[in-house]
């Protein structure tokens, strides 16, 4: 897990990327390397975290110089041990999965990409054929942006403030503003909320040379899914699926760093720590975190004490303050540079910062058996084709497109989404893992855990268990009102029946109340900066004001568009 950083084409010097390297070394602090081209048409950076081979072996970016190629890769390939046995030809020297891609990469070219399990981004340079070929996992676990404006040289980085230090300008992008403010909508496509930044989508690759960029789609779910169900009896799914999240968690414990769990109270969970009592034994005493805002309407303490019972696993819980809230949010704001989630990812970021201060160095989560499973409520909606809200547990709009000057709201680009599969849920649970949820959600999960030097795993974000989730019909996923069917039938087989059978409580915190409450003052003066900046031109300062104020008064359900407005001022007015 790292920070990788490059620069193609002419005109660059190399302060450049010395400000580059400097600006992600939350992401790697504990080794940094460089490699320039001879030519001077391209240079490679990478911040290390050391996972695999601890050693000075796995010093990146790393050449092979029998053929001119070098890699900076950030992520891991879990499958890498299998991956060196079939390219055992190879002559290494390191006990890297860097080194692992390096080889496949030479062996098979672009192909190498289907055979990885794993999260990742890469670059590679071909020195002889003076091209870069990047890459990005197929969910989009690992982020790469890159600054492109006109015959510039391009500038690729895992964090967008990187691009800042590297001479990217920063420019808000109007369009992309409008958009979020109006639908809500972002991280669903290459654009970024800057100018001339693009995040590469997931499972895209990227190919420069001879000043040309061309980006092409690796990998999509629905196409390796394909429209059809899976007819087999469903022992069989079970007992596939079971098996596969047992590997699956067996390939993410790899590593030569402690390894801790990520817990709430929810059934995701409790089938990750059942998972890894399977794997690793009843005495397993992998730390388990949990974060609370000591609002019993919202902690889940008690389901997560519950669910530890008779483990040996060490409950670590950590409680957000208010009172860190202000100077919390413009930290996470500097590392995520584009608007976040509120109040849970605040509560993350902190939880990441005492598994870091408790030596632990890589955290597992239960990230992506919702969209897997028709988990979120809205799900039973749309098994029926009926528009749903995708924020749980409001019932009342969650943005105040009135509130925007006319001419800026005109910018919002509206998003039509694909249907690739014949039945509407399905096309939501795609929507929701490729577009929506899934996106923005490990884009927040990436910048805070990196933030404080964790490395993050994501085991239910194994592609073979999506493919395999995404085959099953509709009765397997929601049966007389009963979501996530066949995974609670197959968590029987890890968990306590009362963990199994208990209905889905959306993790939330009270950030409404908060907003309102102790909060107040500073959510008033992140609205003013907002308005100070963009008033009458992207804002209407009355229209803001009022809105504020009967929410305020309690006269809404959720806080969606008061935190769009508080993160307009958490960015500032560039």
């Amino acid at each position: 897990m790292c920070g990788l950083s490059g620069i193609v084409g002419r005109g660059w010097k190399p302060e450049q990327l010395a400000a580059m390297i400097a600006s992600q070394r939350h992401r790697g602090p504990d080794m940094e390397g460089s490699y320039f081209d001879p030519s001077g048409l391209a240079a490679l950076a990478l911040n290390r975290l050391s996972i695999l081979d601890l050693s000075s072996a796995g010093r990146q970016p790393m050449t092979d110089a029998e053929s001119g190629l070098t890699i900076a890769l950030n992520g891991e390939i879990y499958n890498f041990l299998e991956l060196r046995q079939e390219l055992k030809d190879y002559p290494y020297h390191s006990q890297t999965d860097t080194e692992v891609v390096l080889a496949a990469y030479k062996k098979w070219g672009e192909a190498c990409l289907d055979r990885f399990i794993g999260m990742f981004a890469f670059l590679i340079w071909d020195e002889r054929k003076q091209r870069l070929f990047a890459a990005r996992d197929r969910f989009g676990v690992k982020p790469l942006h890159y600054y492109l404006h006109g015959d510039e040289p391009i500038l690729f980085a895992s964090e967008i403030q990187t691009l800042f230090a590297g001479g990217a300008p920063q420019r808000m992008k109007a369009s992309t503003w409008a958009t979020y403010l109006v639908d809500g909508l972002h991280d669903h496509s290459a654009e970024t909320f800057w100018e001339d930044i693009y995040a590469l989508p997931p499972g895209h690759s990227l190919t420069w040379e001879a000043g040309r960029i061309s980006v092409k789609c690796w990998y999509d779910l629905a196409e390796r899914v394909g429209p059809g169900f899976d007819a087999r009896p469903v022992e069989a799914v079970q007992e596939e699926y079971l098996a596969l999240m047992k590997d699956s968690i067996k390939l993410r414990f790899r590593s030569d760093v402690p390894v801790g769990i990520n817990v709430s109270g929810g059934l995701d969970s409790s089938i990750l720590v059942g998972l890894v009592q399977a794997v690793h034994g009843r005495d397993s005493n992998i730390e388990a975190f949990t974060y609370i805002t000591g609002n019993p309407d919202y902690d889940e303490l008690p389901w997560v004490k519950k669910m530890l019972e008779g483990t040996q696993h060490p409950s670590i819980v950590y409680q957000l303050d208010p009172k860190e809230v202000p100077d919390l949010a413009a930290s996470v704001q500097r590392h995520q540079s584009e608007p976040f989630g509120g109040m849970p990812t605040l509560a993350y970021a902190r939880l990441f910062d005492r598994a870091r201060a408790d030596g632990v160095t890589v955290v597992m989560d239960g990230q992506g058996m919702d969209e897997q499973w028709a988990g979120y409520d809205y799900y039973s909606a749309s098994k029926n084709g009926s528009p749903a809200s995708p924020i749980q547990g409001t019932k009342q709009r969650t943005t105040r497109p009135e509130c925007l000057m006319p001419e800026f709201r005109s910018l919002a680009k509206p998003f039509s989404a694909p249907h690739p599969f014949p039945d509407a849920l399905r096309n939501r649970q795609y929507l929701d893992t490729r577009y929506t949820k899934m996106p923005k959600a490990l884009r927040f999960n990436d910048r805070i855990s990196m933030r404080s030097s964790i490395e993050l795993r994501e085991p239910f974000l194994d592609h073979r268990l999506f493919e395999l989730a995404f085959r099953q019909p509709v009765e397997r996923k929601i049966e007389n009102g009963t979501r996530k069917k066949l995974l609670r039938d197959v968590a029987r087989h890890l968990v306590a029946a009362s963990v199994v059978e208990a209905p889905k409580r959306p993790v939330q915190t009270p950030q409404r109340e908060w907003l309102r409450g102790e909060l107040r003052g500073w959510a008033a003066e992140c609205i003013e900066t907002a308005l100070q900046a963009h008033g009458n031109t992207w804002l209407d300062p009355n229209s803001v004001r009022k809105q504020w104020q009967e929410y305020c008064l309690g006269l809404c359900d959720n806080s969606f568009h008061v935190w769009q407005w508080i993160s307009l001022g958490l960015a500032g007015g560039n």
